[in-house]
């Protein structure tokens, strides 16, 4: 016997699609981003295309690490971006949580202004919870 998911995709009219469940209480809720969201989802960063792996720079211009992740808090705000520092090929690479509040996006490079590899380098480490 084959089972169906209990859930229907409805279109409101609005531009919105809602999740339609089956059963004693049929409620609606927003599935994804409204038309009106979708120009702000754009213009933003993407994590995949612009941050990660890319080289971090301080003002003045010089590499300073790389971006390595980002952070998404338990209360799903992009908290932190992981920069790895120093290191060849993983060995000797140092790990840093900088507040994504502080980088900044300066003719397509991303920027920590104040920093060099030695700040980096003197912060306490990253260690992933296990």
């Amino acid at each position: 016997m084959r089972r169906t998911i209990g859930r229907q995709l409805a279109h409101t009219g609005n531009g919105k699609s809602v999740a339609r469940g089956r059963g004693k209480r049929d409620r609606l809720q927003q599935l994804g981003v409204a038309v009106a969201e979708l120009r702000e989802v754009t213009v933003g960063w993407s994590a995949k295309r612009q941050i990660l792996g890319q080289s971090v720079y301080n003002d003045k211009g010089e590499a300073i690490g790389k971006a390595d992740d980002i952070i998404i808090a338990p209360d799903k705000a992009v908290s932190y971006a992981i920069i790895g520092a120093g290191g060849f090929l993983g060995v000797g690479k140092h790990d840093v949580a900088i507040p994504v509040s502080q980088l900044k996006e300066s003719d397509g490079k991303i920027v920590l202004a104040g920093a060099t590899k030695e700040v980096i380098k003197a912060m306490p480490p990253f260690e992933y919870a296990r």
